[in-house]
């Protein structure tokens, strides 16, 4: 039986070794919390060990965000990003270097802030680094999302336990996820990225032309890009390593064309968006523009997450994920994207991720706009698998397959 310093520091292992895959002389960039001091140390520790050249933490905390996103002007909100900070991030991008993103906030955070003002900070942001995410989403680093868990998101996720109860619980839950209660976790990776990578493959042999959904309150058709390629488990860099993004992952994905997505999709998990939580929702689709929202609660934080650019009307990311999963199957709703996301088929409003479009990494944004491939300064994902989901596939010359059957893959 392995002790939680054991799970924990096989853990962190798992994320320098399998998920970023560090290069001997890479160097690491880790945004974390302060409330994740211990595993990000043995990151840290790990790193160093695997040949990283240096590594650089940068500390965060929600309550001093909070002070920042209350007191600062708009002006700063919406135009300030120093200089040296897109440097930093350029940089990583220019020496093929690593960034390891440690998700674990409390997910309603920013709660009683107002959503216009939370919108003007991530569409700063995402404006000033638009280069670098473009770089990041073309495969230009390793780059890794790893949860760590926190007091606040803890309580969130298990609030029947008290503290110490539900903290425990969200470290074995999320141990599960990235199979350390197994005895060769690193054994147990490869047996799943080939799993992916079989069906990744058939997909990428069916070229189908467009996707059909139907469940309750979800009727939807998507186009797939004429040049989309369908990625999962891991990703070849641009200078010919491997790495793996999400830690869990359980998905397949690639882009849709840009104006081809029409009808009415329907969330089937709570959506953590601006510090704030978005539960029930849908958006309508109209030549791929969202023309019609509405959310149960939350409403004006998705009326902000919208309002980024014009490119979040629109959808970047398709993935397919079956409802018989291991995260699915736990029951536990995580309050957390990259957990909740690897429960369901989920879609992305906002940027393309354009590795999974065939030669759109030497494009311009201008040139990817001009092929349909989504371009913002965002990029959220949001739950829409179920037990009752139906997709069915359709090929260029309008047969139709059953592609998913009762939320699982059709055999």
């Amino acid at each position: 039986m392995k002790t939680f310093e054991e799970k924990l520091d096989q853990y962190a292992e798992l994320v320098v070794k399998v998920g970023l895959n560090i290069q001997k002389g890479q160097r690491l960039q880790i945004n974390t919390s302060i409330d994740t001091v211990e595993f990000t140390r043995l990151v840290v520790k790990h790193a160093y060990e695997a040949g990283c050249k240096q590594v650089f933490v940068d500390w965060g905390d929600i309550e001093t965000k909070r002070y920042h996103l209350l007191g600062a002007s708009e002006d700063v909100l919406a135009d300030d990003l120093p200089q040296w900070e897109i440097d930093k991030y350029n940089s990583l991008a220019e020496n093929h270097d690593a960034l390891l993103m440690v998700t674990g906030s409390d997910p309603n955070g920013f709660k009683g802030i107002p959503p216009q003002r939370m919108m003007l900070a991530q569409k700063n942001r995402g404006e000033k680094l638009h280069d670098f995410s473009a770089s990041q989403l073309r495969g230009d680093i390793h780059w890794a999302i790893a949860g760590a868990a926190t007091k606040e998101w803890a309580q969130s996720v298990f609030p029947d336990k008290n503290e110490k109860e539900a903290l425990d619980a969200l470290w074995e839950a999320i141990f599960k996820t990235v199979r350390i209660d197994t005895e060769n976790p690193v054994a147990a990776w490869e047996e799943h990225v080939g799993n992916l990578t079989e069906k990744m493959n058939y997909l990428n042999e069916q070229k189908f032309k467009t996707l059909h959904y139907k469940s309750e309150g979800t009727e939807l058709s998507i186009d797939l890009h004429p040049d989309h390629v369908w990625v999962g488990g891991g990703h070849h860099s641009t200078f010919g390593t491997y790495y793996i993004p999400n830690l869990p992952t359980e998905e397949v994905f690639t882009t849709p064309l840009k104006t081809g997505v029409n009808g009415t999709v329907s969330s089937t998990k709570p959506l953590s968006a601006m510090g704030n939580m978005i539960e029930n929702f849908s958006l309508t689709f109209k030549d791929g523009k969202v023309v019609e929202y509405k959310a149960e609660k939350g409403e004006d934080t998705l009326k902000q997450l919208l309002s980024i650019d014009e490119g979040m009307l629109y959808l970047g990311e398709v993935a397919l994920v079956p409802h018989d999963s291991p995260i699915s199957n736990s029951g536990i709703v995580f309050n957390n994207t990259l957990y909740d996301e690897n429960a369901s088929c989920h879609l992305a409003i906002g940027m393309a991720i354009t590795m999974t479009v065939e030669g759109a990494g030497s494009l311009s944004k201008d040139e990817l706009e001009a092929k349909e491939v989504n371009q913002s300064r965002g990029h959220t994902d949001f739950m829409i698998g179920s037990a009752d989901l139906q997709i069915e596939a359709e090929y260029a010359d309008g047969r139709r397959i059953p592609l998913f059957v009762d939320g699982n893959w059709a055999e």
